[in-house]
């Protein structure tokens, strides 16, 4: 399948770490931990953790503690559909189409709940056709965005000459949760709200990148290490700190499986120590563009892979084929190449 245009969203309230550390100093919710937890915040936010700035869905983060159940998944339910929508929009419109052209949609997402999904609600505030093919793809964590297209590429060959949309979007706020446990505080302190909508096709072009070689594996063995549990029926992250050596052995695992050798490799940016981990395994230099997009929006969950992509494609480079991977709950990794 065929690149056809690539786009990404956040909310308009921005949070450096300086803010989040102010927030959460004078938060009572805070408070009420454990003086070695608040120190845990306190170190985390005041140093190198590789991000400067988050973008939340809310002007008033300091509630988010507070939050019950309820609240948490409605900020979710008001502000995925949003968010998605403004994606996919900017997507179809860089892609010379109208939202008529679209013929099939799909989203994933990990931080919240709907019925009908988040696509529908979507579709409705787009103005799709009322016949495009909806699906969801919820609960693959931080990895779903490559499920996700490779979901893409079997729509586009059961229905030839077809145009698919997909949409990764999260609200890591409405997924915050407090409590001691130092995978809670660090997720607290790494996680952030955006979006990225891509538009395929099965027709080739001149420069238009082919998206293909689809790999995933999955340990189910080491799904304890990270994935969400309900917690009175609140969304809370584990979060081991064997994540980061454990992401580098799958995604070392992947890459071996490549069909090609990759001018750039793009990464879902994880965290300050992932990065460490698979430029260590990859031998790949710096995963500049990862970088960046943790350094500007922090981990945005299963967006983040694509983000990375849209920095790459924002620089030009005559790149004629890339590596791609993202991983998560599961424990999960997926990878796909592009070439032109």
């Amino acid at each position: 399948m065929f690149l056809e245009s690539l786009t990404t969203a956040f909310p308009s309230f921005s949070y450096s770490q300086k803010d989040c550390l102010e927030i959460t100093s004078e938060s009572p919710a805070v408070q009420r931990l454990r003086p070695r937890s608040q120190s845990l915040l306190g170190k985390v936010l005041s140093g190198d953790s590789g991000i400067e700035k988050r973008h939340f869905a809310t002007e008033d983060p300091t509630r988010l503690f507070d939050c019950d159940a309820g609240e948490l998944n409605a900020n979710f339910e008001r502000e995925a559909p949003r968010l998605a929508q403004e994606a996919l929009v900017q997507a179809v419109q860089e892609a010379s189409l109208g939202i008529s052209d679209i013929d099939a949609l799909i989203v994933c997402t990990c931080t919240g709940y709907i019925c009908p999904g988040v696509s529908s609600h979507v579709a409705e505030r787009s103005g799709m056709r009322n016949n495009v093919y909806l699906s969801d793809i919820v609960g693959l964590g931080c990895g779903a965005a490559v499920p996700a297209l490779r979901a893409a590429q079997g729509f586009l060959k059961a229905n030839p000459g077809s145009r698919v949309a997909t949409v990764a979007v999260e609200i890591c706020s409405a997924a915050f949760y407090l409590d001691d446990d130092a995978g809670v505080l660090i997720s607290l302190c790494l996680f952030g709200d955006g979006a990225s909508a891509a538009i395929w096709s099965d027709v080739p072009g001149e420069d238009k990148y082919q998206a293909g070689a689809f790999e995933t594996l999955h340990w189910p063995q080491e799904r304890e290490k990270i994935r969400f549990v309900n917690a009175d029926g609140k969304l809370r992250n584990k979060l081991h700190r064997s994540v980061p050596e454990l992401a580098g052995t799958a995604v070392g695992e992947l890459y071996n499986l490549r069909q090609g050798e990759p001018d750039r490799i793009l990464a879902h940016t994880g965290g300050r120590d992932v990065l460490d981990q698979l430029e260590g395994r990859l031998e790949c230099g710096s995963l500049s563009e990862s970088r960046e997009v943790l350094r500007s929006y922090g981990n945005c969950s299963s967006p983040c892979v694509l983000m990375a992509l849209h920095e790459r494609l924002k620089q030009q480079t005559p790149d004629r084929r890339l590596w791609l991977t993202s991983f998560g709950a599961g424990f999960s990794a997926h990878s796909f190449e592009m070439w032109r």
